[in-house]
C-alpha cells in the first residue's frame, strides 16, 4: 500500500514539473497546466491514473490558504475606505453578472439553483491571468490596469458570501419551504463565526505572535502561521461553514498587524503547492469524452460569459466617470472566467447542488474563456480604439474647436500628455515661468475641474494622431509624457515625430527597464520614477549623516548627468571645464570647410565609435537634422555636432581635415 501511494505520489510529482515547466516556457498560466494534469492522470483518460482521494482532502486546503492570504490583502480599515468606489463596483459586476448569467441559464432549462451557482461562477475572474498579462505588457499601472486587478482581487472576497450559501441551497430540491430560515441560520452562523474570529484575533494573534517573534525561529513563526489559518477554518466547519471563510477572516485580522507581510511570505508556498493539487483534482473531474456531446452548450457558454461581462463591466466603470475606452479595456480584462469559479463548482458538486452534466458545461466554458483570455488581454487597446472610435473622432474635432479660438497661444507652447500629479506639477512650475502650454487628460472629471480653475486642459487620447494634430503638437516647442502608459507613450512618440521631428519629448516611466525602448521609439530624455525617489532619498540621508550641501548637491548632479544624455550634452566653457573634477564630456560643433575629407563620405564611414564620440545632429542650410542616417552623404558646409570628451573631439576633428596647414 505505503508502495503505491509513492508510485502515483512520484508521477503525480514528474508529470506536474515537466508540464509546468513547459507551460510557464510558453507563457501560459500555470493554472491551466494544473488543470491538465488532472485531465491526464484523471479517470476520464487512457493511461495511468491517480487516486482523487489522494489528492482530495489536501487540495481543500489551497483553497483554505487562498482565502487566508486574500484576508491578509483586506483589512476591515482598508475595505471600510473602499466602500464608495471598489465596493460598490465589484458588488454591481457580480450581483448583475450572477443575475443575467442565472437567469438566462433557468430560462433555457437549467435548475433554478444550477443556475444560480453558474451564474456565482461566472462571475469570477482569473486574478493570476490579469495580472501576469498586465506586467508583461507594461500596462499594470495603467489606469485600466490597476481598476482591472483591483476589481478581480474584490471577486475573489464576494465568494465568501457563495461559500457559504452555495452549501444551503442544496435543501431546495428537498424542502423549499425551509429555505429562507435555513439561510437566515446560516448568515446567523457566520455573523457568530465572524464575531469568535474578530475578537479572538482582535485580542490575541498580536500578543502571540510577538511572543513568538522575539524567539526569532523561523520554524515556531511557520508553526504559528498554520496553526492560526487552521484553527479559524475548523472554526467555521464546526458551526457548519466553509473552512475557506474561517481562514478568510483570520487572514484580515492578521492584516492589521504588523506581521502581515511576514505572514503572507510564510504561508505562500504552502498556499502555490496545495492550490496546484486543487486544480489538479478540479481537472480530474473535466471528461474530455463528453465534450463531443456538450461542445456547442460549452461555446454558448464562453460568449454569453464574455459578452455580458464585457458588456456590465463597461458599463458600471462608464457610468464613475472613466472615458469610453477605459471602460472597455477594462472589460476585457475581466470578462476571462476565473479559478474561484472552480473552487465553487467543486463546492456546489460535493453539496450536490449543480448536476454533473451543467458543470461539465460551465466547467469547460470557464475554461475556454480562461485560454482566450491572454488575447483579450493583450490587444485590448486596440479593440477598445475600434469600438471606441467614432468616440475618439468626436473628442478631437472638440479639441479642434476649443483651442483654436486663440491659435496663434499655440505657437511655441508645451504639450503636457497625463494631467495627473506629475502633469500638474510641471503645469504648474510653466505657469509661473509664464510658459504657454496645452494639456491632455483621458480622466473626464478631472479635466471638468481643471477647466473651470481656467486651465488649458482638454480631454483627449494623446496616442490618437489626429487628437495630437488638434492639439498643435506640429507648432510645438516641448512634448511632455507625464503618464505611466507605456503602449501610449510609443503610440505618441511615433505620432509626434511624424507631427514634428525635430521636436524635444520627455517621458516619463517607472523604472529604469523601459528606459532604452522609449528612447529608441524617439523620446529625448527619460526620466525613471524610481532614479528620482532615490536620488531624493539618497541628498537628504547624506544631509542628515552632516554631510556639507555643497558636496551632497555635486554628489546629486553627478548622478544625474551619468543617467540623463541631456545634461551631458552641453556646450561648455572653458572655465566650466577647466573647474570640472574629472575630465568633461561635451557638445562640439564641427565645419566642414573647402578639403574636409570627410565631405562626399557616407555618415557610416566616419569611424565615430573608434574616436569614442556621438553625433547628436547634423546641420544643413540652417536645419538641424537630429536622427540622420548612415547613408547620408556629407556636403561642404555642413555642421557636424559631435558629443565626447575634449580631448577625443579635438583627434577626431584632426581626422576630418585634409588641408596642408594640418
Amino acid at each position: 500500500m505505503l508502495e503505491q501511494t509513492l508510485v502515483q505520489l512520484l508521477l503525480l510529482l514528474g508529470v506536474t514539473v515537466f508540464i509546468i515547466l513547459s507551460f510557464q516556457r510558453l507563457g501560459i498560466p500555470p493554472s491551466l497546466g494544473y488543470l491538465l494534469v488532472g485531465v491526464l492522470l484523471g479517470s476520464h483518460t487512457a493511461g495511468p491514473v491517480i487516486s482523487n482521494d489522494l489528492i482530495k482532502v489536501v487540495a481543500e486546503f489551497g483553497i483554505v490558504f487562498l482565502l487566508f492570504t486574500i484576508g491578509l490583502s483586506f483589512s476591515m480599515a482598508q475595505i471600510y475606505a473602499s466602500r464608495h468606489t471598489i465596493l460598490g463596483l465589484g458588488t454591481a459586476q457580480v450581483v448583475l453578472t450572477t443575475l443575467v448569467i442565472g437567469v438566462m441559464a433557468w430560462m433555457l432549462g437549467v435548475p433554478a439553483v444550477a443556475a444560480f451557482v453558474i451564474g456565482a461562477v461566472f462571475a469570477q475572474s482569473s486574478t493570476t491571468i490579469i495580472s501576469k498579462q498586465l506586467v508583461e505588457q507594461g500596462e499594470d499601472q495603467t489606469r485600466h490596469g490597476r481598476l482591472g486587478v483591483t476589481l478581480s482581487v474584490f471577486q475573489d472576497i464576494t465568494a465568501v458570501p457563495f461559500i457559504i450559501v452555495i452549501p444551503v441551497l442544496a435543501i431546495i430540491a428537498t424542502a423549499a419551504d425551509e429555505v429562507a430560515g435555513t439561510l437566515g441560520l446560516a448568515l446567523l452562523k457566520a455573523l457568530l463565526a465572524f464575531v469568535i474570529v474578530y475578537v479572538f484575533g482582535r485580542y490575541l494573534l498580536r500578543p502571540l505572535f510577538h511572543l513568538v517573534a522575539e524567539r526569532r525561529s523561523a520554524e515556531l513563526f511557520t508553526l504559528t502561521v498554520l496553526f492560526v489559518s487552521l484553527v479559524a477554518a475548523w472554526t467555521t466547519m464546526s458551526l457548519g461553514l466553509s473552512m475557506a471563510f474561517g481562514a478568510f477572516l483570520a487572514g484580515m485580522m492578521l492584516a492589521e498587524t504588523e506581521f502581515k507581510h511576514q505572514v503572507d511570505s510564510t504561508i505562500r508556498p504552502f498556499r502555490d503547492v496545495l492550490l496546484g493539487l486543487f486544480f489538479i483534482s478540479i481537472g480530474m473531474l473535466i471528461d474530455p469524452a463528453i465534450i463531443p456531446n456538450i461542445w456547442l452548450e460549452a461555446l454558448l457558454g464562453t460568449l454569453a460569459l464574455l459578452l455580458i461581462k464585457i458588456l456590465i463591466v463597461t458599463l458600471i466603470v462608464r457610468l464613475t466617470g472613466a472615458d469610453l475606452s477605459t471602460a472597455i479595456r477594462t472589460g476585457l480584462m475581466l470578462a476571462v472566467g476565473g479559478e474561484f469559479g472552480f473552487a465553487l463548482l467543486a463546492i456546489a458538486l460535493e453539496a450536490s447542488v449543480i448536476d454533473p452534466y451543467w458543470a461539465q458545461v460551465a466547467l469547460t466554458s470557464v475554461l475556454f474563456s480562461m485560454i482566450l483570455a491572454p488575447f483579450l488581454i493583450r490587444y485590448n487597446q486596440q479593440i477598445a480604439s475600434w469600438f471606441s472610435r467614432q468616440k475618439t473622432v468626436t473628442v478631437s474635432d472638440e479639441i479642434s474647436k476649443q483651442v483654436p479660438e486663440d491659435h496663434a497661444a499655440l505657437q511655441n507652447h508645451v504639450v503636457i500628455c497625463g494631467y495627473g500629479r506629475i502633469g500638474q506639477v510641471v503645469a504648474r512650475m510653466l505657469e509661473n515661468e509664464s510658459i504657454n502650454y496645452v494639456a491632455m487628460d483621458m480622466e473626464s472629471s478631472r479635466v471638468k475641474e481643471a477647466r473651470l480653475a481656467g486651465q488649458a486642459v482638454y480631454y483627449g487620447d494623446s496616442s490618437e494622431p489626429s487628437v495630437l494634430e488638434a492639439i498643435g503638437v506640429a507648432k510645438a516647442r516641448l512634448l511632455i509624457v507625464s503618464h505611466d502608459d507605456l503602449p501610449a507613450a510609443l503610440k505618441t512618440l511615433k505620432y509626434a515625430h511624424h507631427l514634428n521631428p525635430l521636436l524635444p519629448i520627455l517621458v516619463r516611466t517607472r523604472d529604469e527597464s523601459r528606459v532604452d525602448e522609449l528612447r529608441d521609439a524617439g523620446a529625448t530624455e527619460v526620466i525613471p520614477e524610481t532614479l528620482e525617489a532615490g536620488l531624493m532619498i539618497g541628498s537628504n540621508a547624506l544631509l542628515a549623516l552632516k554631510t556639507p550641501m555643497a558636496k551632497v548637491a555635486r554628489t546629486i548632479q553627478q548622478q544625474r548627468v551619468n543617467r540623463y544624455p541631456m545634461m551631458r550634452e552641453l556646450f561648455l566653457s572653458s572655465v566650466e571645464i577647466n573647474d570640472s573634477e574629472t575630465t568633461p564630456e561635451l557638445l562640439h560643433s564641427v565645419v566642414l570647410t573647402e578639403g574636409s575629407s570627410a565631405i562626399g563620405q557616407h555618415i557610416g564611414d566616419l569611424a565615430l565609435s573608434a574616436y569614442k564620440v556621438a553625433l547628436t545632429a547634423l546641420v544643413r542650410d540652417g536645419k538641424r537634422e537630429l536622427t540622420p542616417t548612415q547613408e547620408t552623404e556629407l556636403m561642404l558646409n555642413d555642421v557636424l555636432v559631435l558629443f565626447g570628451k575634449p580631448e577625443d573631439l579635438r583627434q577626431f576633428e584632426s581626422s576630418l581635415t585634409n588641408c596642408a596647414t594640418c
